[in-house]
């Protein structure tokens, strides 16, 4: 036995010895795997993969398979100028269809197909503008689609410098798509067989995550309608006949959120036609605070139910074969999981457990589930899900296995009377006893939170003798309603406050050294971020990637004039209100600790003012700063060369302001 156990660990710490550390090159390897789609047979699953194409400085998304039974996988596509993606097969199995914006110069994002077996694939749509999203009819013979008014006829030539944006709109920008006009988001339909396409749904709206029922005789859809959608939050479904005239129905009634598209949850009918499951939000005064609950409507009658009222957030359900239980993944305290939700008396079972995070999951029509997910030390992969545990059948991130990851562990404090959780991820090399450069890791949303999933930028820091703390603070998700709204309309206090909680706690455990302290997040963990370092000098260095202080410059610039009004108010009736809101730009004089400031250049979620504005009072009062902006981006960065700049960059501000350093190995 002993000779046994000496074997175990030789062999171990062979393998340890020739792992590599984790690096800002490895982003560039990451493969991120999305959207799980059975066959009709149940014995395929396509998915898509996107990688980055260094060649080309950019992400690139094409579609594989996955046998069910052997794990084999195919790859579908390789565009290495173009992508594709929303896989969906055809009834009889033997193609698929997909969105891509391949083509010559007209490549719009358009919907095409190509066998399953490979090959060449057929465009079937001509539409003037991009189309975001569709789904096939049950018989494969129609497409029911998403786009906006076109400004163009398809293959038009674009003219050499654009019209003129003009707005009458409410919210006036949105992140991904720029300005916003009259151009609305309508529902689609073309008969794939004569090419001819018909207008469902016109008017000064729009629609959004189409699904066509299985018996073929309605499509549902979500929007928002009245007076002015934009200045509300009160999505419903609605049903139609999918023919042009038909009259529309709306199905839920709900004064709040019936399925916000930001869950990324579509409609999803029961195999009889009768029943939709979705996802119902707060009214609209919470915003995000409130859990989106699991909620089932009856097509017929409009007759809503919530069948397990419980004080998480549900996403992505799913119905079983017999229509007698939803799947729906359930986010809990650092864990998200798969769920069973029983009808008939609302018992929810987990079918994955452990520290994990769960993204997506698939039904077939026999049974079969797989689940997208991952954990601590893996991104995401697609497993089967079977009465024995979970069976791996695409993984696309296996050079990890050469890396040397640093574990993570949970952390578990109090501020007050309030019980708070955090992830801690010691270096690579941690001597227990010894005090580290540490730096505080903060989440956006801000109704997020820190899972046990994979974090590549933690692993980078670990990687470089730093210790990561990622905090969970009161304004978060996973904790239910009232801790989610202890932070509403009064951004940076009692959150601020449980984050010096929990830095003095790793403090007091002897990990953290409290003369090397550094702070960072992205969005919302950026304004923390800014606001913890105006109340707190004692952090040597900070990031503040996307984020904002002074909320009068932000209101009516961003995409959030409606949440504005809707939390805050407005600036001329709310001074108070703002005035907290703005704490750090309006006492920017506080601030002492040395501050990256990055944004992307066309982020509409939250612009580069925001960054600009306190850029710029730190620089007026020469405390040590700087501003990166990175051209033609969004509010998440996609562009490889800029992920891995961006990496480099926080390396070298935290080892500068914390090890008084420059980066080891050119790292």
């Amino acid at each position: 036995m002993r000779a046994l156990w000496l074997l175990a660990f030789l062999t171990a710490s062979a393998h340890a010895q020739t792992q590599t550390p984790f690096t800002a090159d490895d982003l560039a390897k990451l493969v991120d795997l999305t959207e799980p789609t059975f066959s009709p047979d149940g014995r395929t699953i396509a998915y898509t993969a996107t990688a980055a194409n260094l060649t080309e400085d950019a992400s690139q998304s094409d579609l594989w398979l996955v046998d069910y039974a052997s794990g084999k996988r195919t790859r579908l596509t390789n565009t290495p100028k173009k992508d594709e993606s929303r896989p969906q097969w055809m009834p009889d199995g033997k193609s698929i269809a997909f969105l891509s914006d391949r083509g010559g110069e007209e490549a719009k994002t358009q919907v095409w197909s190509m066998p399953a077996s490979g090959g060449e694939a057929k465009r079937l749509t001509k539409f003037g503008d991009d189309i975001s999203d569709f789904v096939l009819s049950p018989d494969g013979k129609r497409i029911a689609f998403i786009a906006r008014d076109p400004e163009r006829p398809f293959g038009a030539k674009e003219p050499k410098n654009p019209l003129p944006i003009v707005t009458e709109r409410y919210q006036l920008r949105e992140d991904g798509v720029g300005y916003l006009t009259t151009r609305r988001a309508h529902l689609y339909v073309l008969d794939i067989a004569t090419g001819k396409t018909e207008l469902l749904t016109p008017g000064a709206h729009d629609e959004q995550l189409p699904a066509w029922s299985p018996d073929g005789k309605l499509l549902a859809y979500v929007t928002k309608r009245g007076v002015d959608p934009d200045r509300h939050l009160n999505y419903d479904i609605y049903v139609v006949e999918p023919k042009a005239g038909a009259k529309e129905r709306q199905l839920t009634t709900f004064t709040g959120s019936d399925l916000d598209p930001y869950w990324e949850t579509r409609p999803t009918w029961s195999p009889d036609s009768t029943r939709i499951a979705y996802l119902r939000s707060g009214e609209d005064k919470w915003i995000y605070y409130t859990p989106w609950q699991l909620a089932i409507v009856d097509v017929a009658t409009g007759t809503e139910s919530i069948p397990a009222p419980i004080d998480r957030c549900f996403t992505k359900p799913r119905w079983s074969s017999d229509g007698k239980s939803v799947y729906a993944l359930i986010e809990q305290p650092l864990v998200t999981h798969l769920s069973r939700i029983d009808l008939a008396d609302g018992k929810v079972t987990p079918l994955t457990t452990g520290p994990r995070f769960d993204y997506d999951l698939d039904v077939s029509r026999d049974g079969r589930i797989v689940v997208l997910g991952g954990g601590d030390l893996h991104p995401y992969d697609i497993a089967a899900v079977e009465p024995t545990g979970l069976r791996t059948l695409a993984d696309h991130n296996a050079f990890l296995e050469k890396r040397r990851l640093a574990p993570v562990e949970e952390l578990h404090f109090r501020n007050g009377d309030v019980e708070l959780e955090g992830l801690l991820i010691k270096p690579i090399g941690y001597v227990e006893g010894r005090r580290y450069p540490t730096i505080v890791r903060l989440h956006g949303g801000p109704v997020y939170q820190f899972s046990h999933e994979f974090m590549p930028d933690w692993q980078a820091y670990a990687a470089q003798g730093f210790a990561v703390v990622a905090l969970n603070p009161r304004g978060g998700s996973g904790r239910g309603f009232d801790f989610a709204k202890a932070i509403y309309a009064d951004w940076g206090n009692v959150d601020a406050s449980d984050v010096l909680a929990g830095v003095d706690h790793v403090v007091a455990l002897g990990i953290a050294d409290p003369d090397r302290l550094g702070i960072g997040g992205w969005s919302y963990g950026a304004i923390l971020t800014n606001a913890v370092i105006a109340r707190d000098q004692r952090f040597k260095a900070a990031i503040s990637g996307a984020g904002a202080s002074n909320m009068y410059g932000m209101f009516g610039h961003d995409q959030y004039i409606r949440e504005y009004t809707l939390e805050l108010g407005t600036p001329w009736d709310n001074r108070e209100v703002y005035d907290r809101a703005s704490f750090p730009f309006l006492h920017s004089d506080r601030i002492t600790t040395p501050t990256l400031f990055q944004c992307g250049e066309a982020d509409a979620n939250v612009p580069c003012l925001g960054a600009e504005q306190m850029y710029q009072a730190l620089r007026s009062r020469d405390v040590p700063t700087q501003l990166v902006v990175y051209p033609g981006e969004s509010h998440g960065l996609t562009v490889p060369s800029y992920l891995r700049d961006r990496m480099m960059r926080n390396l070298g501000w935290y080892a500068r302001y914390l090890k008084g350093t420059d980066l080891k190995g050119g790292e």
